[in-house]
């Protein structure tokens, strides 16, 4: 197999009829109720973290983990995921991944210890994993290329977004109304509903692979390499203040951490069927959009965590009022999304793009001068609103230069890579963030109330949380050009055509 194929997503076999199939659409809102979950899952936690701190006993320290496990699980594996979804029954998948999800989600509802909780959040990411690649590819498959695959993308991605924004507002209302084990235990209904109905809404003959597989065609090497990385480096990140930055213990997870990602890129290069085809990071854009990607999740993350946590523990919010609070960010951020893409048709993606990353580093370094007695109309609203226009117009354009100048042949696995470099960013930022907020908390705590102390230390993981956007903002100004993200980039994907084919004959 060349790396043709390898970057090329499975074929796509439809039925005839398939665009008279009076299920298509029924069958889309179940597939997007799934994703909806999986995306819901990543935002609803924060608003609850105070209460599953009290009730488990949490040391306020430790409960990045909550969302760490999860999140390096479902970035660790979702490549995987995808493989699985391309070459196995993508409906065999997508129940696979639905059942693994809803029953963590059971057993994270009743989690009597925060270890447990932590273990059942990592399964969540496992079964998430499973589950997003394959509802997406169901969806591609259910819909052929035009109007309608457009049109069932749109409500796809809007569902998607939706999940995001929703989660700041249930997290507050089922928290504060039936508690914390609610934002886990709603899971469990909603997925023996899909359960129940999905054999009958799709088909298990759209674009299925029903031939003999071999293992050697699943890069489960690479798999374990990346996500043992990345849970190595998380540890080393959030214990280094405990441990001590010069400490043996520090020093030898950084440097397994170090092994693993070192050794997971050269299974990459080196094999047939690798999760992440480095030749695609020869192209510019797409090495470009990736890198920026992990900037960008790596402060907005912090950003929710740390604002929760401000909200609630610092300014005495119960989890609706928190919820609520966090309502114009997300809607501001909705508004933005959709309003950006004629400041793309006109200028290209370069200067909506960068302008959107100055005014969320501008909003990020704005909350980081939250005083202890902070008002929501005085240090709250201000820079929710400069944060969630800055979000909303980083993220189009972004995406659209992370798949610039690839062939079209290759434009599922791009788009991939890119929601996976936003979770890695995502898991990296909040561990290096909070052990930031940590560090200086612990600095200053004997100098008086420690309130004091815990939004100091919070001030500044919003300002290392600027920082980042700030950097993401440098690399937006180097290395996007002004024309990229308008269409296809003919010179970088006719570089990368001979080196493709290059590498196949090599192989062969």
């Amino acid at each position: 197999m060349s790396p043709q194929d390898l970057l090329r997503p499975a074929a796509v076999a439809l039925p005839a009829d398939a665009t008279r199939d009076p299920r298509r659409w029924k069958a889309l809102c179940l597939l997007a109720i799934a994703e909806f979950m999986v995306v819901l899952d990543a935002s609803i936690v924060n608003i609850a973290l105070p209460d599953i701190g009290k009730g488990l006993h949490f040391a306020t320290s430790s409960l990045a983990w909550i969302i760490t496990a999860y999140l390096v699980a479902f970035a660790g594996l979702l490549p995987l995921g995808g493989r699985f979804a391309d070459l196995l029954r993508r409906r065999r998948m997508f129940i696979a991944g639905i059942s693994v999800f809803s029953l963590a989600s059971l057993a994270a509802g009743l989690a009597p210890t925060a270890a447990a909780l932590v273990a059942a959040r990592a399964v969540q990411g496992m079964g998430a994993a499973l589950l997003a690649p394959a509802a997406l590819s169901l969806v591609t498959s259910i819909f052929p290329e035009g109007s309608e695959r457009t049109k069932a993308f749109g409500i796809w991605g809007a569902v998607a977004a939706g999940g995001g924004a929703a989660g700041v507002l249930l997290g507050g209302l089922l928290t504060g109304g039936l508690g914390w084990r609610s934002i886990f235990l709603i899971n469990v209904p909603i997925g023996i509903a899909v359960l129940l109905v999905v054999r009958a809404l799709v088909s298990k003959n759209n674009g299925e692979n029903a031939g003999r597989l071999s293992v050697r065609r699943f890069d489960i090497a690479g798999a374990v390499a990346v996500t043992g990385g990345l849970v190595l480096l998380v540890i080393a990140l959030s214990q280094a203040t405990a441990w001590g930055w010069a400490s043996p213990a520090t020093l030898a997870t950084l440097a397994s951490a170090a092994v693993l990602l070192v050794l997971f890129v050269g299974i990459e290069l080196r094999g047939r069927y690798p999760l992440v085809p480095m030749l695609l990071l020869r192209v510019r854009t797409v090495a470009a959009g990736n890198g920026i990607m992990i900037l960008t999740g790596a402060a907005m993350l912090g950003l929710f965590y740390f604002l929760s946590l401000y909200e609630q523990v610092i300014l005495g919010y119960s989890a609706i009022t928190a919820g609520l609070s966090q309502l114009p960010l997300a809607l501001s951020l909705i508004a933005a999304a959709a309003g950006v893409a004629p400041l793309m048709k006109r200028f290209g993606a370069r200067i909506p793009l960068a302008a959107g990353m100055a005014i969320l580093s501008g909003g990020l370094a704005w909350f980081g001068m939250a005083p202890v007695n902070g008002t929501f109309a005085g240090d709250i609203l201000g820079p929710s609103l400069l944060v969630g226009i800055g979000l909303g117009m980083v993220f189009v354009p972004l995406t659209a230069v992370a798949v610039a100048g690839v062939p079209a042949a290759s434009a599922g696995v791009a788009s991939g890579l890119v929601n996976t470099t936003q979770e890695i960013g995502s898991v990296l930022g909040l561990a290096a963030l909070a052990t930031l907020a940590n560090s200086r908390t612990n600095a200053i705590a004997h100098l008086g109330p420690m309130a004091d102390a815990l939004n100091s230390g919070y001030a500044w993981a919003f300002r290392g949380a600027a920082l980042i956007a700030a950097v993401a903002l440098i690399v937006v100004v180097i290395t996007v050009r002004k024309g990229d993200g308008a269409g296809p980039d003919a010179a970088d994907a006719t570089a990368l055509a001979p080196a493709l084919s290059k590498a196949g004959n090599e192989r062969r």
